[in-house]
């Protein structure tokens, strides 16, 4: 393959990239558990949107706490998830013998 040829695949391929990562970042999905009596609204770059707990579960203070707080802990640990798959990414490409930088990793 011309390595001209090469370079402009990987320059497309990386222009689809940004193009799906702005998509997931509208798409919104929501998940429940307890028959609704807790949902959550994510979006596609695992990103928590809001949290609800149905008003009957707890008491209407009970219930703003724990909201904020279920919100923080599951940001924070989709966040240590991402870094631990940009680095695991990152020797991935450094093994390829390609940039970590290459596909917005790093």
């Amino acid at each position: 393959m011309n390595p001209f040829d090469a370079l402009k695949v990987a320059q497309k391929l990386q222009e689809q990239m940004a193009d799906m990562q702005e998509k997931l970042g509208k798409t919104v999905c929501t998940g429940s558990a307890g028959g609704g009596m807790v949902q959550i609204d994510m979006n596609g770059k695992m990103e928590v949107l809001a949290v609800r707990i149905a008003p009957e579960t707890l008491t209407e203070v009970d219930r703003e706490l724990l909201q904020d707080l279920i919100k923080a802990a599951f940001s924070d640990a989709t966040e240590k998830v991402r870094q631990q798959l940009q680095t695991e990414m990152g020797s991935l490409m450094g093994a390829l013998g390609l940039p970590p930088g290459m596909w917005g990793l790093g």
